[in-house]
């Protein structure tokens, strides 16, 4: 098979594209004909060697997959040749990821694919989401009429987890840096925007939440936004981030006797703890689709797995609104 593999770790030019065997599925396994996948920060960490958390070299990366079920392996009874499925389900140490014409992909980390998304759109989605809702429903237990900030509303996880807060009944906040970034965050259900950049914490907590703050702040982004978040949440409140690879003041969660939770969404894949959740998730995500609760919003530009290089210069470039879309 065809698969753009890295041998060394580096800038944007370290991908190549080679020759590999094909993988075949074993016990618990499928393996997969893969049809599309998308770009995750994450992904652009393991390629420049920061995070040592990706496949053995030469590695194939990416964790989001979208394709078709070409080989069961012993022991998979939920899934059969033939179904089109998409999932969170490699490109992490020990399971070579979906850059390739075929993943091998343990099954649990895969799930029918939803019937009203394209299977295309739908594989840029079970990474973003089921961070979200690690973040949102497990950790903070979000629930109906309760105020949510998502900080970075249009970024790959924030502007799902705007749509998932909707689809639990909560009211939504939404920072972002500009006036388009704005309306498309309304478009996808936020009550209130924030333009960060012109308007202090102080500020839009008093406008929004008469000087209450935000019973739950997820920050999306890190650095000045976390500290951001422990002003804008309420005494006693839950912030939630997915950035904590900083150094920051701690004194306004004593004060405010605040909880923090901090979510590394590939835990699962890289210690295999925690694995027996992630069909109940990916099945929440399916649900919520189908429903029209949950869609993406997919970047303006889209590559193809031999244009990963250039993916990866356009996230790195800011220039993404939603997910990067790669198709095989």
């Amino acid at each position: 098979m065809r698969a753009m593999v890295i041998k060394e770790y580096g800038d944007y030019d370290v991908f190549q594209e080679a020759e590999i065997p094909d993988p075949q599925a074993g016990p618990g396994e499928v393996r997969i004909r893969v049809r599309a996948s998308s770009v995750n920060p994450l992904e652009l960490k393991i390629r420049a060697g920061l995070v040592p958390a990706g496949p053995e070299l030469p590695a194939i990366l990416n964790a989001d997959v979208g394709g078709i079920i070409d080989q069961v392996g012993e022991g998979v009874t939920h899934l059969k040749e033939g179904d089109a499925v998409i999932g969170c389900a490699g490109g992490l140490k020990g399971r070579q990821g979906a850059l390739a014409d075929l993943m091998v992909a343990d099954a649990r980390l895969v799930t029918l694919a939803p019937k009203q998304l394209p299977l295309e759109d739908a594989a840029v989605l079970p990474l973003v989401f089921m961070t979200a809702w690690n973040a949102l429903v497990e950790r903070a237990d979000i629930q109906p009429d309760q105020w949510a900030l998502i900080q970075g509303g249009t970024g790959g996880v924030g502007h799902v987890a705007i749509q998932l807060a909707k689809a639990r009944g909560a009211k939504v906040a939404a920072s972002v840096s500009t006036q388009e970034k704005a309306e498309l965050a309304r478009s996808l259900g936020a009550d209130e925007v924030i333009l960060y950049s012109n308007e202090e914490p102080e500020a839009y907590v008093q406008r929004i939440t008469a000087g209450e703050g935000f019973p739950i702040v997820f920050d999306t982004v890190g650095g000045a936004s976390l500290d951001n978040s422990f002003k804008a949440v309420s005494l006693a409140g839950q912030v939630v981030t997915i950035n904590g690879r900083n150094t920051h003041d701690l004194s306004l969660m004593h004060s405010k006797s605040l909880t923090l939770h901090v979510v590394f969404r590939a835990l699962p894949m890289l210690t295999g703890k925690g694995m027996e959740a992630e069909p109940a998730r990916l099945a929440a995500l399916t649900q919520l689709i189908d429903e029209g609760k949950i869609k993406p919003l997919l970047a303006s530009e889209s590559f193809k797995f031999t244009e990963i290089a250039k993916a990866h210069a356009y996230l790195d470039a800011g220039k993404a609104v939603g997910k990067i879309q790669l198709l095989r």
